[in-house]
C-alpha cells in the first residue's frame, strides 16, 4: 500500500444542492422570458447590461486592436498549432461502407453538429487558450455555426485578448454573458441568435451545473470540475520542477487538486519542501496554498505497478511523467485526460497552445471518457441498404428474432419482403 507523506484534508467537492436549485430556476426563467431574464441575471451577477449582448464587428475589431501585436502573433501561432493537430485527427476519421453479405451494404457518414456554443471562463482570469480551443476545433470538424461566449472581465466586457482569440478561432458570433444565464442564452437563443445544438467549455460550479441540467436539450462535451495535476517522479527527478508544475496548477482555484506519486522517499521529502516554498512565492499564493492544504497529496509507492494502479484510480485530468523512461507509463496508464512526457514537458504547454485540447475530464471521469477533440463535434450516422439477395440472406434471421421477442409486426415487415420476392419469381 502507498504511504502518504501528505494527505488531503478534504474529499473532492461534491455537487451543491443549493447551486443545482438556483441554476434550475435561472434556466427555467430564461427559457420562459428570454433576453429579459438574461439581462436581469447579468445585471445582478456581473453588473453587465449592454445595449446588445452580441458583439458587433466594430466591437470585435476595437478589442482586437487593443491586443499588443506580439501577443496577437502568439495567439495566431497557438491557434494554428491547435488547428494543425485537429486537422490531423480529423484525417484519421473516415466515412465507411462495407458489404458483409451479398446484397447487404452497411456504412456510416461523419456529419458535423450544426451549431455549437463555445463557453470560455473569464471572470477571474482572461483565459485566452479556452477561447481558441473551443472555437478552432469545431470549425476544423466542419461545424457551420460557432457562437463564442464568455463573461465580462471588467466594465468593458470580455478581455480583449479573449475576443481576439475567439475571432482568430473562427467564431461566427461572440456573446458577452457569464454563468448559467450565458449557457441558457446559448441553449435557448437570444437577440437574433438561434439556440445551439451543443455546448462545450469549462466554467465555475454554476456553469457545470447548467451544462448538467441542459444536457438533453443540447449536447455537451463533459462536466469539467476543478483542475487536477498528478506528477509521477522517480529519484532522478528535479524537485524544483515538480514543485513548479504542481504549484502552478493550484493557482487555478482553491478546490484544485495536486498529487505527487513517487517511489523515492527522498524525492518526496524534497518536493514537499519545494512545493510549499514555491507556493509562498506566487502572487496567487493564497489560492494555491488553500488548494494544497485541502486537496494536495504526496504518496510514496513501493513499485512501478503500485504507482500505475494508484494513478489509474485517481484518473486525473493532467499527468506529468518525470522519470527516466516516461514511455513505460505512456504504455501502462489508462485513466487520464492528457499526459505530459518527460521533465521538459509541462501542463501549461497543453493548456495554452501546443496543439492538444485542454477541455479534459476531471473528478474521475477519465475512467470512461477522454477530452474535447475534433471527433466530439462529429455525429456517426449509420446507413444500410439491402437488395433482393440481401433480403433472402437477412430476412429469415430477422423474422426468427422478432418472433422470439413477441413482436409480430416487426416480423411481418421482414416477412413481407421475402413474400414479395417469391411473387416475383
Amino acid at each position: 500500500m502507498p504511504r502518504f507523506l501528505k494527505s488531503a484534508e478534504r474529499a473532492p467537492v461534491a455537487s451543491d444542492p443549493e447551486i443545482a436549485k438556483r441554476v434550475s430556476e435561472i434556466l427555467l426563467d430564461v427559457e420562459k422570458r428570454g433576453a429579459v431574464a438574461v439581462r436581469e441575471y447579468s445585471e445582478r451577477f456581473d453588473s453587465w447590461s449592454p445595449e446588445r449582448f452580441t458583439l458587433s464587428a466594430k466591437e470585435i475589431e476595437r478589442a482586437s486592436a487593443a491586443v499588443p501585436r506580439e501577443l496577437r502573433d502568439h495567439i495566431d501561432r497557438a491557434g494554428e498549432q491547435i488547428a494543425t493537430f485537429a486537422r490531423a485527427q480529423r484525417g484519421t476519421l473516415t466515412d465507411l461502407e462495407i458489404e458483409p453479405t451479398e446484397g447487404v451494404v452497411l456504412g456510416h457518414r461523419l456529419v458535423p453538429v450544426g451549431a455549437v456554443g463555445a463557453y470560455s471562463p473569464g471572470g477571474r482570469y482572461p483565459l485566452i487558450a479556452s477561447s481558441l480551443m473551443t472555437t478552432v476545433v469545431p470549425k476544423v470538424a466542419g461545424v457551420e455555426r460557432v457562437i463564442a461566449c464568455a463573461p465580462p472581465l471588467s466594465a468593458e466586457g470580455i478581455a480583449p485578448a479573449m475576443v481576439y482569440a475567439m475571432a482568430c478561432g473562427g467564431a461566427d458570433e461572440i456573446l458577452c454573458i457569464g454563468g448559467a444565464q450565458g449557457l441558457a442564452a446559448l441553449a435557448f437563443g437570444i437577440e437574433d441568435l438561434e439556440g445551439v445544438e451543443m455546448i462545450v467549455g469549462a466554467g465555475n460550479a454554476y456553469v457545470a451545473e447548467a451544462k448538467r441540467q441542459l444536457f438533453g436539450k443540447v449536447g455537451i462535451d463533459l462536466l469539467a470540475g476543478p483542475t487536477e495535476i498528478l506528477v509521477i517522479a522517480d529519484s532522478g527527478a528535479d524537485p524544483e520542477l515538480v514543485a513548479s508544475d504542481i504549484a502552478g496548477q493550484l493557482e487555478h482555484g482553491p478546490t484544485s487538486a495536486g498529487w505527487l506519486l513517487t517511489t523515492s522517499p527522498e524525492l518526496a521529502e524534497r518536493a514537499l519542501e519545494a512545493i510549499e516554498a514555491r507556493i509562498a512565492e506566487l502572487p496567487t499564493r493564497e489560492i494555491a496554498a488553500e488548494a494544497w492544504q485541502s486537496y494536495g497529496e504526496i504518496a510514496i509507492c513501493e513499485s512501478f505497478e503500485e504507482t500505475v494502479s494508484l494513478a489509474d484510480r485517481l484518473a486525473p485530468e493532467h499527468v506529468e511523467i518525470h522519470t527516466q523512461d516516461p514511455d513505460l507509463y505512456l504504455a501502462a496508464l489508462r485513466n487520464y485526460g492528457s499526459i505530459f512526457l518527460g521533465e521538459d514537458t509541462t501542463v501549461p504547454y497543453g493548456d495554452k497552445g501546443i496543439g492538444t485540447n485542454h477541455v479534459l475530464p476531471t473528478a474521475g471521469a477519465a475512467r470512461y471518457t477522454g477530452g474535447l477533440w475534433v471527433g466530439s463535434f462529429l455525429k456517426t450516422l449509420t446507413f444500410q441498404r439491402a437488395s433482393g439477395e440481401g433480403t433472402r440472406a437477412t430476412a429469415p434471421m430477422i423474422v426468427a428474432i422478432c418472433e422470439a421477442e413477441n413482436l409480430p409486426g416487426h416480423a411481418r415487415s421482414a416477412q413481407d419482403r421475402l413474400d414479395r420476392l417469391s411473387l416475383r419469381s
